[in-house]
């Protein structure tokens, strides 16, 4: 596929390099949102909108019906949009051809085509490539997360602190529309000429209890305090709504699998150690090297097959019916023990 990033195409648009077609596909929708609107809203002004936008549904129209769109002139206006939602329900994407041969010079084409991918192999995904932008949306890992969130908020004009970053990338995970729906919330509520989010102010708008939430049980986990740990299980438990428990299996299981990794570092230095796992310093000196010296690369191994058979109980396997609670506490005293 191309390669297109966000960025690049954002800076292209508003350069005015703009391209015929644009192929906008991937499992993250939030990045195939805001292109296809950026391209709207860049290329239309809002009084040309009604005549030279054409919204269409890939599950109710076919691709005759897209070209003929496309085929369509503007009305006073330099050029319309031809916008093409679920793209994935369009069928015969091979009849796009012609059209890609020889695409109408005042029509911009976008296809959204989310949770999935064009066949990379078939002709039209080449040509498309060829005539115009392939853009893939990936998901982000969950260590990337801290760092959207600190772009997005550079954006805003303002900043978090660090133990608020991990607090929302930690409790509302990957999913980059309710996280960017959760940081517009804050950043509304902050005061007149405030500009940093506090962990106090995550707490008090979105409900993460800044003491009690999957930051603050690898914390406890990493220095091996039990008392702690415990008071976290016992708030998940009491409070169910307050934790997701995919969410903090996923936490549990990023760290100790970076735990094992940091023991075949070849430099145990902080720094050393940060750059093998391409972490952040902060991070390995709160949480690896104090666990690299309460537990062995044995243990670590045998915890990261426990949180996998957790995984697999949580969802059924086997006829297991019991509570996230339950298999939490499971999972903690084998962690600790």
């Amino acid at each position: 596929m191309a390669d297109h990033t966000f960025d690049s195409i954002a800076r292209d648009l508003r350069a005015g390099r703009v391209s015929p077609v644009y192929y906008l596909m991937g499992e993250e929708p939030y990045y195939i949102d805001r292109l296809s609107h950026l391209i709207v809203h860049t290329l239309l002004k809002p009084e040309e909108q009604d005549f030279n936008l054409d919204l269409m549904y890939g599950n109710e129209t076919t691709i005759d019906q897209v070209v003929e769109r496309a085929h369509a002139y503007p009305m006073m206006a330099e050029r319309r949009v031809v916008l093409v939602r679920e793209a994935q329900g369009l069928r015969s994407m091979d009849a796009l051809e012609p059209y890609l041969h020889h695409p109408s010079p005042t029509t911009v084409l976008v296809f959204c085509h989310k949770h999935g991918k064009l066949d990379a192999r078939k002709s039209v995904s080449k040509l498309i490539q060829q005539t115009g932008v392939v853009f893939e949306s990936k998901r982000l890992y969950d260590n990337q997360l801290p760092g959207f969130i600190a772009q997005y908020l550079r954006g805003e004009g303002c900043e978090a602190e660090g133990k608020a970053v991990q607090m929302l990338s930690n409790h509302v995970g990957a999913d980059l529309g309710r996280l960017v729906s959760e940081l517009d919330k804050l950043l509304l509520s902050l005061p007149n000429g405030e500009r940093r989010i506090t962990a106090q102010m995550v707490e008090s708008l979105t409900g993460i209890s800044k003491d009690y939430n999957s930051f603050e049980l690898v914390d406890a986990l990493a220095r091996k305090d039990v008392g702690k740990a415990y008071q976290i299980v016992s708030y998940f438990k009491g409070n169910p709504r307050s934790f997701a428990f995919p969410q903090v299996l996923s936490n549990l299981f990023t760290f100790f699998s970076d735990l094992l990794t940091a023991f075949y570092a070849p430099d145990k230095s902080e720094q050393g150690i940060a750059d093998f796992l391409g972490r952040q310093r902060w991070k390995v000196r709160q949480e690896i090297m104090p666990a690299m010296q309460k537990y062995s690369g044995v243990k670590v191994l045998h915890i990261l097959g426990e949180i996998r058979k957790k995984d697999a109980a949580s969802k059924g396997v086997g006829g297991c019916k019991t509570p996230h609670g339950e298999l939490l506490s499971e999972l903690i005293f084998f962690v600790l023990h």
